[in-house]
């Protein structure tokens, strides 16, 4: 092949692992530079170059802490899941960590494989009565995006996700790039090499833009009143 296109932390670890000859265009990729990926964000220095989230994706963690306890203001505990098989997961885990302890909420860890394990960890959610749910960016997660906003509407967990995605699929809100944008901006980058760009000297870029979605069905589903300056600030209102 000329040229492979991969989505997500695991798919581009996946890529490199599989070759270091064939130009590999990532998206949407976790910290490349301390994984090994490349050498660095202007100047890669091997087969693989796109787009990464290698410091705004991990703040955005944060701000979407941030928004949930605006939406909810009396939480003080607060779940997050994440993917343990996600290289990235530890970084995030460490960003979320600081914003917390900025907002004086406490965190309780949960970890899913994959669909298998979603039912143990809001099970767990329901035992330690957490107050809202905090789901870090995972493409596992995008993929079963529907059966998570039904766990969490049948928990009456409001929860922030970190893709739209989920929104559109019943989720409360997220605070995230647009990923139909990462993936044009991603045919650049094919297009670029197949005309003779090299990987190695196409800067790595980072998202600038990110939405705030909202979707008011589910906030009067869970009985949340969403706070007036926060829909004016959002990039679209699902109603």
């Amino acid at each position: 092949m000329d040229i492979l296109v991969t989505h997500s932390t695991p798919g581009a670890a996946a890529g490199k692992n599989a070759t270091d000859t064939i130009p590999i265009v990532m998206i949407a990729v976790g910290d490349p530079v301390g994984l090994g990926l490349i050498a660095s964000l202007a100047r890669p220095a091997g087969n693989a170059t796109g787009l990464s989230f290698s410091i705004v994706g991990l703040e955005m963690i944060g701000k979407q802490l941030e928004l949930l306890k605006e939406t909810v203001p009396r939480i003080r505990r607060v779940a997050i899941l994440s993917n343990a098989a996600n290289p990235t997961k530890p970084l995030a885990i460490r960003d979320v960590n600081v914003a917390a302890r900025s907002l004086g909420v406490q965190l309780q860890l949960l970890e899913a494989r994959g669909p298998n394990e979603f039912d143990s960890a809001f099970a767990t959610m329901a035992k330690e009565r957490v107050g809202a749910l905090l789901v870090v960016a995972d493409s596992m997660f995008v993929f079963h995006r529907i059966r998570l906003a039904d766990l969490a509407a049948r928990s009456r967990l409001p929860a922030v996700y970190g893709w739209r995605e989920h929104v559109e699929a019943g989720g409360l809100m997220s605070y995230a790039p647009n990923a139909l944008d990462l993936f044009r901006r991603a045919a650049i980058y094919v297009d670029k090499i197949l005309k003779g760009a090299k990987p190695a000297e196409l800067p790595v870029e980072q998202p600038t833009k990110f939405e705030l979605i909202i979707n008011l069905k589910t906030a009067k589903a869970l009985g949340l009143r969403i706070p007036q300056p926060l829909l004016q600030r959002a990039d679209q209102v699902i109603e």
